[in-house]
């Protein structure tokens, strides 16, 4: 039997400047991720992803997911690399967690020493100077370019419902003139056609 600390003694995840200040616990130097795993179980933790952990009761937002996202992405290729389609739509709060972290990696980097890191898949893309936002520590494609990113290279029966929850979230700013307009302008890429036929099939919130 494992006798469990009160929350308050758990080591917390430093808080990045300008991140939400809830504490956010992760395996370190006082807790195994098997113990957080058990105090998760015990009602003391609640597991936010992978191994990110927050005091129960306490509600998520997009700069805790995005901590929790960062967690999962080693810390020497962190600068390098942006989260990007479905893992921004998650950390955004328009989608369940994924399986795997989708990350945007610059056609200016090199993306072939990145390959063998464990849980990430990784997409060559070129990035815009308003496409990636800072949040918890970690770089994340803007809603927009999410949006654009989602509407282009997601199947239809998982890409609408994240879209349709992006145009539901007016603090996210996503509109969809602006997201049509936004595809349509994207240089010859694959799937351009099928994405406006995903876009067509959603309905324009009031304000669109």
């Amino acid at each position: 039997m494992v006798l469990l600390p009160r929350a308050p003694a758990l080591s917390p995840v430093p808080t990045p400047p300008g991140s939400d200040p809830v504490e956010l616990y992760s395996p370190g130097t006082l807790f195994s991720w098997p113990e957080l795993q058990a105090m998760a179980s015990d009602g003391v933790l609640t597991q936010l992803y992978q191994r990110g952990y927050l005091p129960p009761g306490t509600r998520s937002s997009p700069q805790l997911r995005a901590r929790a996202a960062a967690l999962g992405v080693p810390p020497a290729i962190r600068q390098r690399v942006v989260a990007g389609r479905m893992t921004a739509a998650w950390i955004y709060g328009c989608t369940g967690e994924p399986d795997r972290l989708a990350l945007l990696v610059d056609a200016n980097r090199r993306i072939s020493s990145l390959r063998s890191t464990r849980g990430c898949t990784f997409h060559e893309v070129r990035l815009g100077q308003f496409d990636v936002v800072s949040l918890g520590g970690l770089m994340v494609s803007s809603p927009l370019r999410t949006a654009v990113d989602i509407a282009l290279h997601v199947e239809a029966d998982r890409a609408l419902p994240a879209l349709g929850a992006f145009l539901a979230r007016p603090e996210l700013d996503v509109r969809l003139r602006v997201l049509r307009l936004a595809v349509d302008a994207s240089p010859r890429v694959p799937h351009k056609k099928a994405a406006l036929e995903k876009l067509a099939l959603l309905p324009a919130p009031p304000g669109s």
